[in-house]
């Protein structure tokens, strides 16, 4: 008995044909292409029931049609091949819960460039100054201190993770150095993009120097404690909204035009510097100074 629907020719008993679906009935039952199919199966993410050692025919059961038809409908999200593996793999009420997590992610990503757009429509357009005149500059005179740092190189998207963890380790770590003795701070001592890594260095002031010290010798290379020169800084001050991609952009050109148009030289590397609670603060609540060292 052969189907000739797809690769080839049925093989086995005719008795229990019914059980078998070639990869072209299959294809077309559960909306999927053969060609997909054959990528699935390489990914172990859809496997045929049986492959016929002699033809290499693929053959699938009718219990699959399901598992394929929902692999169907996440790919239609653009979801990642690892995503619906994973997602696939997990009973009914997680797998929802899954999806779920995903869309809140995309939904995120597109408002995110949703007002990328608009921040380059503006710089496209010729409108940056009227973006940049609701920022103000100051500036502030910054005594020399003593910090404690860690420094990573991360790029744009774990950046924000790398910021609440490290500094939630160094504040811990400063109840043993005396104490916080200045707002802690973020400075950048190059580019951090989706290609571009940094490095990133967050800082925590602390009264006891000697005690941080020895605190970060047992910590291993990325954590060092060090003498920060006084500087006087530039800076605006933004709300916890404005911290977010690319708001935050606009301030920090709004500091450097500044800086530019006052003839003054920028003189180390830029920071964020962070003097409320995060946790506790709402989206127009201000929440961190983005500031240059200036010359």
């Amino acid at each position: 008995m052969t189907d000739r629907d797809g690769d080839g020719e049925w093989a086995g008993d005719p008795d229990r044909a019914e059980e078998w679906l070639t990869i072209g009935t299959f294809a077309s039952r559960s909306r999927l292409s053969a060609k997909a199919l054959r990528l699935y199966d390489r990914l172990g993410l859809l496997s045929p029931a049986r492959v016929d050692p002699v033809s290499g025919y693929r053959f699938y059961r009718p219990a699959q049609v399901e598992r394929a038809r929902l692999v169907a409908l996440l790919r239609q999200l653009d979801m990642p091949l690892a995503t619906v593996k994973e997602i696939v793999a997990l009973d009914d009420t997680r797998a929802a819960e899954a999806v779920q997590a995903y869309w809140t992610g995309v939904e995120e990503r597109v408002a995110a460039q949703r007002t990328l757009v608009h921040f380059l429509r503006g710089r496209l357009s010729g409108r940056s100054s009227e973006m940049y005149e609701k920022f103000e500059i100051r500036t502030m005179e910054v005594p020399e201190q003593f910090v404690l740092c860690e420094t990573r190189h991360t790029l744009a998207g774990d950046l924000p993770a790398f910021i609440g963890e490290s500094l939630g380790r160094l504040e811990k770590a400063a109840q043993e150095c005396g104490g916080i003795a200045a707002t802690p701070f973020v400075a950048y001592h190059a580019e951090v993009t989706q290609e571009s890594d940094g490095p990133v260095e967050s800082c925590v002031p602390v009264a006891d120097g000697a005690a941080a010290r020895a605190w970060a010798g047992h910590q291993g290379r990325a954590v060092t404690a060090r003498t920060e020169p006084a500087r006087r800084l530039a800076y605006t001050r933004i709300s916890k909204a404005q911290v977010v991609y690319p708001q935050i952009i606009a301030a920090y050109e709004a500091v450097e035009r500044w800086i530019a148009d006052q003839g003054l030289t920028i003189d180390g590397p830029c920071r964020e510097v962070y003097f409320a609670d995060w946790d506790t603060i709402g989206p127009d609540d201000e929440a961190c100074d983005i500031a240059y060292p200036i010359g």
